[in-house]
């Protein structure tokens, strides 16, 4: 496996949250992206939600990343916090993240099933038989960023 990050979700402070997040680790944000910066509006947001943040990065440390979006749409509809956490797994191979979304979400929910996306080349969300919600991603031969 390539990394495990956590990945939080927030009701439209991302930004504000990351910035006190640099504060406390000392690390420089990386990887702000906006929904609006994805071309011919890929992600299907609404015009008012456009400047918001489909994803930002803070390194932990070397290899690990601590990583957020504001949540838009209808997923915004269901947000609360508790169910604004979820696990990211980075795979070697598209086979592993096969492997590791089928065994994930066994007796669980398949929120997103494996597909290509703008910044991977096989990405998924499920929600495990325990609540723990699982994204897990092979890059592949995609490069990420917009």
């Amino acid at each position: 496996m390539k990394s495990v990050n956590p990945y939080l979700n927030f009701h439209g402070n991302t930004l504000e949250a990351f910035t006190f997040y640099q504060s406390v680790f000392g690390t420089e944000i990386q990887d702000k992206v906006l929904y609006r910066d994805f071309p011919d509006n890929a992600m299907g947001v609404d015009e008012a939600d456009l400047d918001k943040l489909a994803h930002i990065g803070l390194p932990l440390g070397s290899d690990n990343m601590l990583m957020g979006t504001d949540v838009v749409g209808c997923y915004a509809e269901d947000f609360t916090v508790g169910n604004n956490v979820y696990i990211t797994l980075e795979t070697d191979t598209a086979d592993e993240a096969t492997r590791l979304f089928d065994a994930l979400g066994e007796g669980g929910v398949p929120a997103m099933p494996l597909q290509r996306t703008d910044w991977a080349e096989s990405y998924g969300i499920c929600i495990d038989q325990f609540g723990v919600q699982w994204m897990i991603m092979y890059t592949g031969d995609v490069l990420k960023g917009c």
